[in-house]
Formats: C-alpha cells, sequence, structure tokens
C-alpha cells in the first residue's frame, strides 16, 4: 500500500495519471483510511505552494518531476514518456518547433524538462516537423473539418468503447438514423457556408455497416450538401472486412472519397476470435484486393499491440503479413483497455491482455520497424490513459498518404464539426481556447432530440 499526501488537490488529476503509469491495473482510492500494517506501507510527500496563472503551470510541471524520481525510485523503472501524462506529446513538440528550436533543440529540452527517453523525444521531433509540413496548406481561421458518425458494427470487439450498435439490430431504423444526421448536415452546411471545407471523415462504429443503398444516400447528400473547392482529404472507414462488398466499395469510388480504412487489428485467427470479430484473416486479405483492385490508392490499415493472449511474435507474424499487402497508411495502437469496453468488464483472470512494459516496448518496436520496410513514416501521435506499457498510438504513413483529420484532431488547431450519435465538436478561437460540446450517444435520443444537438452546435459555433 502506498500513502501519496498532496497538498494541493487541483493537482490531482496529474498524480493520478503518473501513479496509473506506474501501477497499470491497480486501484487507486481517494481520502481512505488504510489497514495495511506500517511495514507494508509506503509514504510520498509533495508540498505544492499556491499560485495562478504561468505560476501554476511550473509548479504543476515541477510537481510531476519530483513525483516521478520518487516513483522510478521506489520501483525501479522508468517511463518511456517521462512525467507527460496528457493524449497529446506532439503538442508539446510543435510549440517548440514553432517558436524556433531546432530538432536538436527539442529534444534537450523535452528529455530534460519532461524526463522523456531519448527514443521518444526523437519521435516527438521528428513526428512535429512531418506535421507542420502536411498542414502548410490548412486554413486554421477560415478552415474546418467535418466528422460524421455512423454509430453501427456487425459485432462489438472485446476491447471497444466507442459509440457502436450492433447492425442486425438496428438494420430496419438505419434509414430513420440518416434522417435524423441529415437534419445536422443541412444545419452544417448553412451555417458554415463561405468557409473552407478541408477534411471530412465518415467513421464509426462501422460506416459500411449502411447498406450500399443507404451508403450512396450518405454520400451523395454530403456531396450536395458542401462545397469541396478547398477539400484535401476525404476519408470513410471501411473498417471491419465483414462489412465490406464489392457493391460498398464501388460506392465509395463513385464519390470523392480519397482514403479508406480497411483494419484487421490483427492477423492471428485465434486472436480475431477471442476479441469477438466474425471474420477470418483470409477475409481481410479479399477485402484489401477488392479495393485495390477498384483503384482505391490511399489505404489504411489499424493494428492493436497487446490483445489478449498475443506475444512480440504474434504481432512480428502481423506485420510480415502486412508486409505482403503493403498498405498506405498503418496506424498501430497501444491497447487502451477502457472503463466501457467488455474486456474491461470481463471478470478477472478470464481475459489476459498486455503484458510486461517490456514486452509492450518489444511489440511496438516490431511494428515500427516493419512500417520503416514498408516505407512508412510515423506522421501522428496520440496517448490514451490505461495504455499497455505506457506507450502511445502512431499512425505511419507513405509520402503523400498522410491522415490529415488525424493530425488536425490532435493538434487541435481547427474547428471540428462532429455530426451524428456520440460524437464531439470543437471550436478553436483566436487565443488558443478551446470549447466542445457532445451529441447524446444512445441512437434513440440522438434521433429524438436532434433539434437539442442542433442547438449545442448553434450555441458552440454562433460567434
Amino acid at each position: 500500500m502506498i500513502n501519496f499526501h498532496l497538498s494541493r488537490d487541483d493537482f490531482e488529476y496529474d498524480v493520478r495519471g503518473l501513479l496509473m503509469s506506474f501501477f497499470p491495473g491497480e486501484e487507486f482510492v481517494k481520502n481512505q483510511e488504510e489497514n495495511a500494517a506500517p511495514e507494508e506501507k509506503a509514504e510520498l510527500t509533495i508540498e505544492i505552494p499556491e499560485g495562478e496563472g504561468e505560476d501554476r503551470i511550473a509548479q504543476k510541471n515541477d510537481m510531476k518531476r519530483k513525483l516521478y524520481h520518487q516513483l522510478a525510485a521506489m520501483t525501479g523503472k522508468t517511463l518511456p514518456w517521462g512525467a507527460l501524462t496528457g493524449i497529446r506529446p506532439t503538442k508539446i513538440a510543435m510549440g517548440f518547433l514553432e517558436a524556433g528550436m531546432s530538432r536538436e533543440e527539442i529534444c534537450r529540452e523535452m528529455e530534460s524538462f519532461y524526463l522523456v527517453s531519448p527514443e521518444k523525444a526523437a519521435l516527438a521531433a521528428d513526428i512535429a516537423f512531418r506535421e507542420k509540413e502536411i498542414l502548410k496548406n490548412i486554413d486554421y481561421e477560415q478552415g474546418y473539418s467535418l466528422y460524421i458518425g455512423i454509430p453501427f458494427c456487425p459485432t462489438t470487439c472485446l476491447y471497444c468503447s466507442f459509440t457502436s450498435y450492433p447492425m442486425s439490430r438496428w438494420a430496419p431504423r438505419m434509414g430513420e438514423y440518416l434522417d435524423a444526421l441529415f437534419r445536422e448536415i443541412d444545419w452544417a452546411a448553412e451555417h458554415f457556408k463561405g468557409r473552407k471545407l478541408n477534411t471530412i471523415y465518415i467513421g464509426g462504429g462501422t460506416p459500411t455497416s449502411l447498406s450500399p443503398e443507404l451508403l450512396d444516400r450518405l454520400l451523395t447528400k454530403v456531396s450536395d450538401s458542401f462545397d469541396f473547392s478547398d477539400l484535401q482529404e476525404f476519408t470513410v472507414e471501411g473498417g471491419r472486412p465483414d462489412s465490406i462488398t464489392t457493391e460498398k466499395l464501388q460506392v465509395l469510388k463513385k464519390h470523392p472519397v480519397t482514403r479508406i480504412s480497411i483494419n484487421p487489428q490483427t492477423m492471428q485467427e485465434e486472436t480475431l476470435r477471442r476479441i469477438g470479430r466474425r471474420h477470418s484473416v483470409e477475409d481481410i486479405r479479399q477485402a484489401y484486393q477488392m479495393a485495390r483492385d477498384l483503384g482505391f490508392d490511399n489505404i489504411n490499415m489499424d493494428l492493436i499491440l497487446g490483445l489478449p493472449g498475443e506475444m512480440p511474435e504474434d504481432v512480428a507474424d502481423t506485420i510480415h503479413q502486412l508486409e505482403e499487402l503493403r498498405p498506405d497508411n498503418l496506424t498501430v495502437h497501444s491497447l487502451a483497455v477502457k472503463r466501457a469496453s467488455r474486456l474491461k468488464m470481463e471478470a478477472a483472470g478470464t481475459v489476459v491482455a498486455g503484458g510486461t512494459q517490456e514486452e509492450s516496448e518489444e511489440m511496438m518496436r516490431i511494428a515500427s520497424e516493419g512500417a520503416a520496410r514498408m516505407g512508412l513514416a510515423p506522421y501522428y501521435l496520440y496517448r490514451q490513459k490505461n495504455m499497455a506499457g505506457n506507450l502511445e498510438n502512431v499512425g505511419f504513413a507513405s509520402e503523400g498518404k498522410a491522415g490529415i483529420y488525424n493530425i488536425l484532431i490532435m493538434e487541435e488547431k481547427q474547428d471540428i464539426v462532429a455530426l451524428g450519435a456520440g460524437t464531439v465538436s470543437k471550436h478553436i478561437y483566436a487565443d488558443g481556447r478551446i470549447e466542445r460540446c457532445d451529441n447524446v450517444k444512445a441512437v434513440e435520443q440522438y434521433m429524438e432530440r436532434i433539434d437539442e444537438m442542433i442547438g449545442r452546435k448553434e450555441k458552440l459555433y454562433r460567434d
């Protein structure tokens, strides 16, 4: 048992983040009397003076460094991302770059001030330089991006915490869902008339859960509603291979879709069954080949490292199989066990996910080296809570095929107008302030309360 005494409650979130990184899977209870024997206890105390504004930020960072050193001494281990607990470490590197720092200076600052490992500091710096180049033609002031959520899936994967509902149950009402969604689209098209639409991302769920007819209806509505003169990217997540057909790919191809995803998560048959996917590795290969045969030249594939039962050798085999396919994008996720996922809710001992920090780091090394062999360079990165090995999610892409929307959602430099059940819109102010509003997650509630959802965005973007 560890007793941690913190003199400032407003730093509790950051403290908890570091504790969770050093002690993954452990329970943290606030203000609880402990019953452990004295020899079973460890005491940590950090005294933080009062402060506001910049002083408060400096005090928080100083507190995190002190706590990190104490926890590292107590556990005998270090963390790849040091004292950083936020989900957007590349924003820090980007800030340094925009302040005129060189790559070497950025790395040095991240290592000394945030205690980041040399490898992760270099990764963040390299990605910041790539992001700046990729975003050079994006209009932050007059531009915006559009996200459209389709919250249906063939089944719910074991690890999933996204808004998704079984397509078998909702198939009779998917048209009704689109009716409500189209009212939001009409509002967005009118409200943002005269501004530059830079990227569109249709995600989920699994957008290809829609029938070919409904998918065509959706894409036609989007094309008819918005001006594509400044559009730089149009992504549709094909997602799960068991939702992809030739007819649906043909629908995507007849519209101005520039980028699609076919997401295996793993190329191991046993793991696919374990996580609740009702398709085979061969189904993945066939869906990918169908897309190539139809002329899609920017295909993303997602992998998740640390899935239940998988070891580094399984990841190496998956990477070997993907090298044969050679996708244009590869997004590598370190497994994050979310409270809302079925994996989190399984009884203790029935599912083994993740692995040791060393195994997690080895899996990421295998994936990164495989991406390099495929000619894919890292171009965006983000982190989540409860990630295996305290690692990160990294997007790799070939030259000219990076996912622009992925960078924009992470760097938070442009308004994101999000439509559909369970989506979150962001408004970026000129002074850097960010405000958000969300849509309800339940499909039925979304359809019944669509006027309220539009009203929320009307209030968020009224200036």
